[in-house]
């Protein structure tokens, strides 16, 4: 059948791949023992408060949810200690980040990433009509000088993932502060601290301040990663608030739903959790790190809770060959990186499980 009267930039598209579900390969190879280190999902799941409040909140299946959030947006401003009307929620960061490029490009506008950074960043942008400049990576991960020499009067908004996925590379307070310095106050800067809590260095920026000392700084953050409610999708931004004001203004009605909002409350409500994910990544990383170096593989050092590294051969080979193993990764080609395979960092058992099996098909 040929589609008429089809958006000549979503033609053009191709779909976001995302990490292969556990039923996909259990209906495939009828396996039922799988280990599932694809996504970056927390393997210890979600907190236990957040499994109360979901129980509780079940009884309003019938209401829609508050539209504007206030509650989660409340309890955000008091921990990030930022006002509400700078907050913007999303179905899970991935929609505000959309949302920021839809609000900011149009015509002939153009948009930087950086090579080897998330998909969704350069989707967006097209999604939006615009440009996608994508400037060469250094050592993995952002450059942020030769960024700011790929800025013109067309450019409209800048992606940073800090740390960057699927890398696990990050750049220093100095790096970006400097950066920020050298672009135009009308250029829109985003910073996507979707695994800031796994970083542990003092060298690493502070987001939420430098966003109070320059206004075109949007922060973006998840509940899909360290929070572990990445079934629920819900994220949000911090910006100004006359840029807050604009998305809210493209924002979907009810874009995030009665149960991802009270999961999401009680989440930031239990920080020991947090803690014990991070600590229980910390040891993981440690073992999978240790497990690769014994390879003899080129590992990219990451200090999200993944980590990626070369096959040295076909990383869809490889990967194709742990699935039969009942272990899912992922290969990372999209990414401009043939021959690499992301490993989320899982708990003890699971680690081990994919280090044997990738010992077994290496």
């Amino acid at each position: 059948m040929t589609l008429r009267n089809i958006n000549s930039v979503v033609a053009g598209l191709s779909p976001y791949k995302p990490g292969k579900p556990i039923e996909e390969l259990s209906r495939e190879l009828g396996l039922t023992d799988i280990v599932k280190l694809a996504s970056n999902e927390n393997p210890l799941g979600a907190s236990e408060h957040v499994k109360t409040a979901l129980v509780s909140a079940v009884d309003e299946l019938t209401r829609y949810p508050d539209g504007s959030g206030f509650a989660l947006k409340k309890a955000l401003s008091e921990k990030l200690k930022v006002e509400p009307h700078q907050i913007t929620l999303g179905n899970g960061s991935n929609d505000v980040l959309d949302l920021i490029a839809r609000a900011t490009i149009e015509g002939e506008a153009e948009g930087i990433i950086s090579e080897h950074s998330f998909v969704v960043y350069g989707l967006s942008i097209k999604y939006a009509g615009g440009r996608t400049v994508v400037v060469p990576a250094l050592n993995y991960g952002c450059d942020l000088q030769a960024m700011a020499r790929a800025v013109t009067d067309k450019t409209r908004v800048i992606y940073i993932a800090n740390p960057n996925n699927p890398t696990g590379t990050w750049v220093t307070n100095q790096e970006l502060t400097r950066f920020l310095d050298s672009i135009p106050s009308s250029v829109w800067v985003v910073l996507d601290e979707a695994y800031f809590e796994y970083v542990d260095d003092s060298e690493y920026p502070q987001g939420l301040e430098l966003q109070a000392k320059y206004p075109n700084l949007i922060v973006t953050r998840t509940f899909s990663k360290a929070y572990g409610l990445a079934a629920l999708r819900v994220g949000y931004s911090v910006s100004s608030s006359e840029f807050a004001d604009v998305l809210n203004r493209v924002r979907q009605p009810f874009n995030v739903n009665s149960l991802a909002l009270e999961a999401a409350l009680s989440a930031l409500g239990d920080q020991e959790f947090i803690r014990a994910s991070v600590r229980v990544n910390d040891m993981g990383m440690a073992q999978i790190r240790s497990g690769l170096d014994k390879f003899n593989l080129k590992v990219i050092p990451s200090v999200g809770n993944f980590v990626s590294f070369d096959t040295g051969q076909s990383e869809i080979e490889v990967f194709n060959r742990l699935l039969s193993k009942g272990v899912i990764v992922r290969p990372i080609a999209e990414y401009g990186l043939p021959g690499f395979v992301r490993v989320t960092v899982g708990l003890e058992p699971e680690n081990a499980r994919f280090l044997e099996a990738l010992g077994e098909v290496l």
